[in-house]
C-alpha cells in the first residue's frame, strides 16, 4: 500500500507542471519554439541578461554553457556585457537580492532557470505579451494570464503600453488588449523577440535537450539494428531444428 502511495504522489508531482500550465482561462498561444536556431537563441539569451537578470536568477544555469548554442568566451562577455569580475563558468545571479526585491515587489522573485518547464513555452510566450496599464495596481501593471501579477512589465520600453478592453459576445465577457501607446518595436517585431526570449528559457531548463535527442536516435538505430541481427540469427539456428 506505501507502495501505491508513492507512485500516486510521484504521479501528482509529474503532472503539476502541465496542471499549472494549463490553469489559465485565457487561450495560450502556440510558441513557435525552435532550440536549433542559435541566432534566436543567441538573441533570446542577451534579452534575457538585460531585462530579467536585473530582478531574476537563473542559479542552475552557467554563463559558459552558451557555448551549446555557438557563444564563445569572447561573445558571451561581449554580448551580454558581463563585468570584469564576472566570471564565465559562474551562475547567472540576479543584479538585486533577493531581500531588496522582496522589499520592492512585495515578493521574492523566482529562478528561472527552470520556469518554461514549470509553466510551459506557451504560458511563458503568452505571458509576455499580455501585460496591460492598471492604475489599480502599485507597479501600474497587470497581466492577463498572471492576475495580480508583482512582476513590473521590463518590456514596455519595446511593446509599448496596451489596455484591457472587455467586450460582450453572446452573453460573454470577452477580454481584448489593446496597444494604446506603441514602443520602440513594431508587434511583430516584439513577438519576434519574445519567441527568441521563450526559446533561450526553454533552452535553459535544460541545455542538453538536442543531444539527449540526438543519444536517443543513435540507441533506438542500435537497437533497431540489434532486433535484425536477432532475427537472423534466430532464423539460422532454428532452419536446423525443424
Amino acid at each position: 500500500m506505501n507502495a501505491i502511495k508513492k507512485l500516486a504522489v510521484l504521479a501528482l508531482l509529474l503532472a503539476a507542471p502541465a496542471m499549472a500550465a494549463a490553469n489559465t482561462d485565457v487561450p495560450l498561444d502556440v510558441a513557435p519554439i525552435n532550440l536549433k536556431d542559435q541566432a534566436s537563441l543567441q538573441r533570446g539569451a542577451k534579452l534575457f541578461v538585460s531585462k530579467c537578470l536585473s530582478c531574476h536568477s537563473a542559479s542552475y544555469m552557467r554563463y559558459n554553457r552558451l557555448g551549446d548554442i555557438g557563444m564563445n568566451e569572447a561573445q558571451i562577455r561581449k554580448d551580454l556585457e558581463l563585468p570584469d569580475e564576472v566570471k564565465t563558468g559562474s551562475t547567472m545571479q540576479a543584479a538585486m537580492d533577493a531581500t531588496s526585491a522582496k522589499m520592492a515587489y512585495g515578493v521574492a522573485p523566482p529562478d528561472l532557470s527552470v520556469i518554461a518547464r514549470s509553466r510551459s513555452a506557451d504560458w511563458l510566450y503568452t505571458y509576455l505579451r499580455s501585460f496591460y496599464v492598471d492604475t489599480t495596481r502599485a507597479s501600474g501593471w497587470n497581466n492577463t494570464v498572471f492576475p495580480g501579477v508583482g512582476m513590473p512589465f521590463v518590456m514596455s520600453d519595446m511593446q509599448g503600453e496596451q489596455v484591457l478592453e472587455v467586450e460582450e459576445h453572446g452573453g460573454h465577457k470577452v477580454q481584448k488588449l489593446m496597444l494604446k501607446t506603441p514602443g520602440s518595436m513594431q508587434p511583430a517585431e516584439y513577438n519576434t523577440a519574445m519567441t527568441d526570449l521563450t526559446n533561450y528559457l526553454v533552452f535553459m531548463g535544460e541545455p542538453a535537450v538536442l543531444v539527449r535527442h540526438q543519444l536517443g536516435w543513435i540507441v533506438l538505430g542500435f537497437l533497431a539494428l540489434l532486433l535484425v541481427l536477432m532475427l537472423a540469427l534466430k532464423k539460422e539456428i532454428w532452419k536446423d531444428l525443424k
